[in-house]
């Protein structure tokens, strides 16, 4: 397969207490662009307006989500999904260099089991002048993977454990979503699969059903 892996810049979290001071919504964008000094038609300001969009947008069947914009909301959401008395681990996306690996090639070497976790937390983050992250769980069927995948420049001596999911059932997506336009495909029609970037997380209840 044909991928890259950028290393995103993702902002600090604010401490709770500040984040909920700060307003947090499209209708009093032009407040908080005057606080943080930003222009209004900057490229910056754009990417604030697109997740605040994304943010206040409807979910789609079956998905429970928020915006955490502080570490103890992301954490209260997940014990909300997942149980407030149950463990979690985060699995993410990890790379052999602090640099982003480029656009190659790469070869599929082990796919693992089947994660079993009957509900899981995925939080994305979202470009901002702190940290926001896009945190969901969607219950219309889904798969969890880790992937060992070799490059074409370093072939197995620098694996890549990639995060992998594959959601089931598209039907309720947007037909608009970028990834139908992508594939060529439609709603409800095939799963959808992808990979996690770096720095994007998955929640996932102690213990890992998983063997590599």
């Amino acid at each position: 397969m044909t991928l890259q892996f950028p290393i995103q810049e993702v902002s600090h979290f604010l401490p709770k207490k500040e984040a909920e001071s700060i307003p947090f919504s499209i209708s009093q964008l032009p407040s908080v662009l005057q606080l943080f000094s930003i222009s209004e038609d900057s490229p910056q300001a754009n990417a604030m307006r697109d997740t605040l969009d994304q943010c206040e947008a409807e979910p789609i069947t079956g998905e429970t989500k928020i915006c955490a914009t502080s570490l103890e909301s992301m954490l209260e959401f997940v014990g909300k999904i997942i149980g407030l008395e149950t463990k979690h681990n985060i699995i993410t996306t990890t790379l052999p260099t602090a640099s982003g690996v480029p656009l190659q090639k790469f070869t599929i070497l082990e796919v693992s089991e089947d994660i079993n976790a009957s509900k899981w937390v995925a939080c994305h983050p979202l470009p901002y002048p702190y940290a926001i992250y896009y945190c969901h769980f969607i219950a219309t069927g889904s798969k969890v993977f880790k992937v060992s995948l070799g490059s074409e420049n370093n072939g197995d001596d620098d694996k890549i454990e990639a995060l992998g999911i594959c959601h089931l059932d598209t039907s309720d997506w947007s037909p608009n979503h970028i990834i139908f336009r992508q594939l060529g495909i439609k709603p409800g029609k095939d799963s959808v699969c992808h990979f996690f970037t770096i720095k994007h997380l998955m929640w996932v209840p102690q213990p890992l059903q998983a063997t590599m």
